[in-house]
């Protein structure tokens, strides 16, 4: 298989966590007989300081002409403490978005035994943790009419969906429940808002042709509190897009560590894969973030393609990292390994060429002797 990805490494700690995504996706090249081709471009922090536009036009046109993106993280605290910004990093991702009609997002939430111990949660509760969040990604209030009164006292941010909106990624959630324990739960605060009650309506009119799909409706508040007290229940979560925004960043901590966890957010045309995590730019540089939620990312580009054995591959190289305690500082402050020395590790693994000695460990070295 001949693919061309485009490569967005981005702000902060993007570009180190990205590069070991790179470094897992050429093994698999190496191992399956694929060739991968790689067109980089800027986007967030970095675009600004470089041509004064979070989303060069440049930046559009290598996106449009690849078969998927890999993207690392975006912002920079210049801009996030300063209000009065008029361009922003974060812009420049929202246009993505939209120029691309990314209007779906998926991160799948997992927890792994071996990290039970720095979970906020007890282990009993962990236990059979596997669902999926569906948040719909180029509507409501992010993309809303948004206006400050001319003497500063006011503001208003508007909240709007079409029914065309709702029904492209409510068919998606269903179609994805059918595949896995067939339980749909709408994530909504239809009690006051009209749009959740616009959004109530198209899945039950939808539920109807998934009759093997079981469906329940949730209010936002109560489903922050189930995804503490009983995670395990869910399985496919469909909500708009700043529910799913807060609600699966609170899901992020179940797994132990923020740095885990993956997201695809795909269109019709194309899809982009990145970590859920920030910029992080205290760490940027200093080769001690966790690179594991861009090399699960890279795994469900792989899964895009239809390279299903592939992205078992990198799944199965992640569990026996985490496992056998190959893992980074905000996993184990104490002992830990580096961003670079992960991303040896999980590539060697995948190409087969890991052997373990547990008693000495080389922290530079993905060959453990």
């Amino acid at each position: 298989m001949n693919k061309q990805i485009a490569v967005i490494p981005g702000d902060g700690i993007g570009p180190e966590v990205t590069a070991q995504s790179i470094k897992v996706l050429d093994a698999i090249a190496r191992r399956f007989n694929h060739q991968f081709s790689y067109h980089y471009a800027s986007m967030g922090a970095v675009a600004i300081d470089e041509t004064g536009n979070p989303l060069p036009d440049e930046t559009i046109n290598i996106c449009l002409s690849s078969d998927a993106i890999l993207f690392g993280a975006i912002g920079h605290p210049k801009y996030d403490q300063d209000p009065t910004a008029k361009v922003r990093p974060e812009q420049g991702l929202l246009k993505l978005r939209k120029t691309l009609q990314l209007f779906l997002n998926i991160r799948p939430i997992n927890t792994y035994k071996a990290l039970q111990h720095i979970s906020p949660l007890k282990a009993r509760n962990l236990e059979g943790v596997d669902f999926v969040i569906f948040r719909e990604l180029t509507g409501g209030i992010y993309f809303g009419k948004k206006e400050t009164a001319a003497d500063g006292q006011s503001a208003f941010d508007e909240c709007s969906y079409s029914r065309t909106e709702i029904e492209r990624v409510t068919l998606q959630a269903f179609q994805y429940a059918q595949n896995r324990r067939k339980k749909l739960t709408l994530v909504d605060k239809a009690n006051v808002l009209e749009t959740s009650r616009l959004w109530r309506k198209v899945v039950q009119e939808t539920a109807v042709s998934f009759p093997d799909v079981a469906v329940d409706y949730m209010f936002v508040d109560n489903a922050a509190m189930q995804i503490i007290l009983n995670p395990a229940q869910f399985d496919v979560v469909l909500t708009e897009n700043m529910f799913g925004d807060i609600i699966s960043d609170e899901a992020s901590v179940l797994s132990g560590s923020l740095g885990l966890l993956p997201s695809a957010s795909v269109g019709n045309q194309t899809a982009l894969f990145e970590p859920i995590h920030g910029s992080y730019p205290q760490a940027a540089g200093k080769d001690i973030a966790n690179p594991l939620g861009s090399i699960l990312s890279a795994a469900m580009l792989l899964d895009h393609f239809g390279l299903d054995k592939e992205a078992t591959v990198v799944r199965d190289a992640v569990k026996w990292t985490l496992s056998n305690g190959f893992v980074s500082r905000d996993i184990d402050p104490i002992n830990n390994y580096s961003t670079t020395a992960i991303g040896d590790l999980i590539a060697d693994y995948v190409e087969g060429q890991m052997t373990v000695d547990s008693g000495n460990a080389d922290l530079n070295k993905s060959t453990i002797i």
